[in-house]
């Protein structure tokens, strides 16, 4: 088991979890950073996971919920503190605000994390920081201490498993619940020059093409919330096009973006895209959170064959435009 101790210290109103992992701090750093596998540990075994949202970046924000045998459990939030990549961050954590949260009354807690390298590995300390000593004993008699040891049993599977999160596996979409999925790649390049290759037009006319035989002759991008963007593509020797417009709703450069979507020339409610590009170890993960309007839209465009089309165009985006820069 990877928890090396647990401490509980009242006068100074923490509780303090190191754990050891006989990887690089890189790789650790990497599993905190990434939604795909935080939350194949960040939960005891029986009460796994989803985070919806995920922005491992000062200022930044994730929402995630825990399912259990009896189903869902109360949505719960980190907002990012403190950020030293490769070697700290700091949360406040607590649970978001709901009729479902109303019994719980647990307050916020900050919680820092911080990596360092061992002989052999790397190790994480997890400090707790609680406002009371009743909200310390509250959260102890909930059972925090068996929570952490048995989500951090999880750990050492999701660590050693280097090919499921690599650089240069193609793009997957995973479904979230009945209306949301997320599609996650890691793209070769840096931040910058993947977020450039979202707001730069010409450089989005070389890449975002999806199956050869497209070119993309409209693309007018948002750059202030509130502004509409309008892209479309048209086939070579048939003229046939089709295209997409909506709304910046969000922008926090370089690793935060939600816009609406909606295909031109239909008639409905608009899809929500939130976009976030993380650093990780072999260039920059991009994850794409889509909030359809129903169940029965989200399948249909998962039918359409929607990943194999992104995933020609971010080869063409490592292959052909970042390769060259």
């Amino acid at each position: 088991m990877p928890v090396i101790s647990f401490t509980k210290d009242p006068a100074a109103l923490t509780m303090t979890v190191v754990s050891e992992f006989p990887v690089p701090v890189q790789r650790l750093w990497d599993a905190y950073a990434d939604p795909r596998q935080l939350e194949k540990f960040w939960g005891p075994v029986e009460w796994p996971a989803t985070f919806v949202r995920h922005d491992f970046a000062v200022g930044g924000r994730s929402d995630y919920y825990m399912t259990g045998p009896e189903g869902k459990g109360p949505e719960a939030y980190w907002k990012f503190l403190s950020l030293e990549p490769g070697k700290s961050f700091e949360v406040e954590d607590g649970f978001t605000p709901s009729e479902d949260t109303e019994h719980v009354g647990v307050p916020p807690m900050r919680m820092t994390f911080n990596f360092e390298s061992i002989d052999g590995g790397s190790r994480v300390t997890n400090v707790t920081h609680f406002d009371s000593t009743e909200a310390l004993e509250m959260v102890l008699g909930m059972g925090m201490e068996e929570g952490m040891k048995s989500a951090m049993s999880q750990m050492d599977d999701v660590i050693t498993d280097l090919a499921s999160y690599s650089a240069g596996i193609a793009v997957e979409a995973q479904i979230l619940n009945d209306t949301q999925i997320r599609v996650s790649r890691i793209i070769r390049g840096t931040v910058d020059q993947v977020w450039a290759a979202h707001h730069d037009p010409e450089l989005m006319k070389r890449w975002l093409l999806g199956p050869d035989g497209w070119t993309m002759p409209v693309c007018d991008v948002a750059t202030s919330v509130g502004d509409h963007y309008r892209y479309e593509w048209e086939q070579t020797g048939t003229g046939s096009r089709f295209g997409f417009v909506g709304e910046l709703l969000e922008t926090s450069p370089k690793y935060r973006e939600v816009t609406t979507e909606m295909m031109i020339g239909i008639e409905g409610t608009p899809a929500q895209n939130e976009l976030t590009l993380t650093p990780v170890e072999g260039g920059t993960l991009l994850a794409l959170v889509i909030t359809y309007p129903s169940e029965e839209v989200r399948d249909m465009v998962l039918g359409t064959g929607m990943t194999g089309g992104m995933e020609t165009s971010y080869a063409r985006l490592e292959n052909e435009v970042l390769a060259s820069a």
